[in-house]
């Protein structure tokens, strides 16, 4: 590391250098003859600079750092020292004023309220996912299911005295419980550093360190690895918008601004300046580094609107671009370089924009116009349907477009469909809580939206506590309110959240064609004075129905229009006794008559009890072929 060139710095501040945390940082060396920890800093406004810490302690003149003039990057070689070391930068204004910072590329950090840097081998941990790595090489996400499951570390499950699980006791529980679920992919909320918990990491200081409120980083490593060996990927929440103004972080690093551009006033946060190469290369790395060294899968690329817009959060327009418009060209181009880098080295890899407004091209390639990503959660799909499912059953025909739109732009995008810890905060109330109805009635439209959701093209995505039906917000401070399971209503929805998660995974019509009109068909779209929705979902070979009734009202009698002659099964029935429900269907097989319906050819006559979801699979014909 003490070899680089001159031009090698140079290039980090005027080219693209992806792999800068291989640069700077404190890098440990154990050569024969040379051990210790190389310190690198880039402070270019700095007029001095102390590397100061528990192996000299604290002393502020026992080790000036040496700077390179041309490029702003300070150096210093402490020998003999190791792992867990804690440091700090004392950083010289020109004002004459100085300041404590941690190290930008620190890969640890003590534990929040303490702010140093800590240092840590991150080559020493040996992997077993070989086979994982070589599997995800090969796949086409877009023809595979996707059904994630969101947690936040610190809540999703405590000691009994409230104390944090760590990240190698949560994989032994976590793992086990996601696979009894069939989620295959686990998001998690932010675990780069950040001081205030209240932020639940979406307001980092430690770009580059994985917290330290659950574990070390092969802590973490060991909780990829394991996801790994049982068959489920990791996206981590990632927040490369804005950075928290505390002192010892990014902010006014050496007494001018080399990371921040604009003032978030409304999140009390710091635009990056993404017209800068340095801050390109240290943002772009970052998402590399999880790449290289977590063996993460996917980045879900938060706040992505704020990137795109100069006066997000901000009344009024005062920022304008310098053709007179608001969108950030830097943050454009800062988008597109960062998709085109990650997909260069590691094209298996799910880069999700969480984007709220109508931007077009998110999903498309850089090279077709595009911004790059490959995925964008579906916030219009999710918010119309939770306004269709807050309202009174008997109002639900005048709102029968909240339901019907989103696949008029179902393929415009690779949508997620999301129902997010954003959804669940706030005062905005829990999933089950925002249903209308009564006791018994939230929880029959809580499973009807479930399946619309896992039926509806787009991969999914359900926040830790939907699964339960908890009917608290969430509340970062404290666990899941996993004693619900003890209460039938709340452990029969569980069993059916897990039925409905296996079938998701084993038909292949809901996920084999699911960005393209192939895979989905109306079979009436326009009953709104029935509030019933029907559609067929179909794979190369098989054929699903699904039917959903968002009234009260019972059908004896419901005829139904199919694609195909043949022999018809309820496969999932969120009416049956077995999740709570009144059990009014009694038979699951059906030949379909030569009777036209809905512009179809033939028809099933099925029961349809109110507020009921059902999913009709078209049986394999058996007969042999002469």
């Amino acid at each position: 590391m003490d070899k680089i060139t001159n031009q090698e710095w140079e290039k980090y501040l005027s080219q693209e250098l992806y792999d800068s945390f291989n640069y700077f940082g404190a890098h440990l060396k154990n050569d024969k003859d040379n051990k210790g920890i190389l310190f690198t800093l880039w402070a270019p406004n700095a007029s001095e600079v102390s590397l100061v810490g528990s192996f000299n302690y604290w002393n502020d003149c026992a080790n000036p750092m040496e700077r390179d003039d041309r490029t702003g990057v300070w150096k210093c070689f402490f020998p003999g020292i190791g792992e867990d070391e804690v440091y700090k930068y004392k950083i010289f204004m020109k004002n004459g004023n100085f300041v404590y910072k941690a190290d930008p590329y620190a890969f640890y950090s003590e534990v929040r309220p303490d702010t140093s840097s800590v240092t840590v081998d991150l080559q020493k941990y040996e992997w077993h996912d070989g086979k994982w790595l070589k599997k995800r090489n090969k796949r086409n996400l877009f023809q595979e299911p996707i059904n994630i499951y969101e947690v936040h570390l610190g809540s999703w499950k405590t000691k009994s005295d409230g104390a944090y699980l760590n990240y190698r006791e949560l994989a032994d529980e976590l793992i086990p419980y996601m696979k009894e679920l069939s989620y295959n992919f686990l998001e998690i909320m932010p675990v780069m550093e950040h001081p205030y918990d209240g932020s639940w990491g979406y307001q980092t200081t430690g770009y580059y360190s994985i917290t330290s409120r659950y574990g070390k980083p092969d802590d973490l490593m060991y909780l990829i690895d394991r996801c790994h060996l049982n068959d489920i990927g990791i996206i981590l929440d990632w927040v490369p918008g804005h950075f928290c103004r505390d002192e010892h972080g990014l902010l006014n690093f050496d007494g001018e601004e080399l990371y921040g551009g604009i003032d978030h006033p409304n999140w009390g946060t710091k635009k990056f300046d993404f017209g800068r190469r340095a801050v390109k290369n240290f943002l772009i790395s970052n998402a590399n580094f999880y790449f290289d060294r977590y063996h993460i899968d996917g980045l879900r690329v938060d706040g992505v609107t704020s990137i795109l817009q100069l006066n997000f959060g901000i009344d009024g327009t005062p920022f304008r671009n310098q053709l007179g418009g608001t969108d950030d060209l830097n943050g454009i181009d800062f988008l597109k370089e960062l998709n085109t880098a990650i997909f260069e080295r590691y094209p298996f890899a799910m880069m999700v924009a969480e984007e709220s407004t109508a931007w077009p091209l998110v999903t498309y390639p850089v090279d077709k116009g595009g911004l790059g990503f490959n995925f964008k959660w579906n916030m219009g799909w999710m918010n119309d349907t939770l306004t269709y499912i807050s309202k009174n059953t008997f109002e639900r025909r005048y709102y029968h477009d909240k339901i019907t739109f989103s696949i008029f732009y179902a393929f415009s995008e690779n949508f997620i469909l999301p129902f997010s810890h954003d959804e669940v905060v706030h005062g905005k109330k829990s999933l089950i809580e925002k249903a209308s109805g009564t006791y018994e009635e939230k929880f029959q439209n809580l499973k009807l939206m479930a399946l619309y959701q896992m039926t509806h093209p787009g991969k999914k995505l359900s926040f830790m506590g939907n699964e339960i039906a908890q009917f608290v917000e969430w509340r970062y401070y404290e666990e899941i309110e996993w004693f619900l399971l003890g209460y039938p209503a709340h452990e029969a929805h569980h069993r059916y959240i897990k039925n409905l998660n296996r079938l998701y995974l084993k038909e292949k019509s809901f996920w084999k064609k699911d960005n393209t009109w192939d895979g989905f068909q109306w079979i009436d779209v326009d009953n709104s004075d029935q509030s019933i929705f029907s559609y067929i979902r179909k794979s190369d070979k098989d054929i699903c129905v699904v039917v959903l009734n968002f009234t009260h009202q019972y059908y004896e009698q419901y005829r139904l229009g199919v694609s195909e002659p043949g022999d018809y099964q309820i496969i999932l029935n969120s009416d049956n006794k077995d999740f709570s429900g009144t059990g009014q269907i009694e038979k699951n097989d059906y030949e379909a008559d030569e009777i036209g319906l809905h512009g179809m050819k033939y028809s099933i006559e099925i029961k349809l009890p109110g507020l009921t979801g059902l999913i009709i699979k078209k049986k394999k014909s058996t007969k042999k072929r002469r």
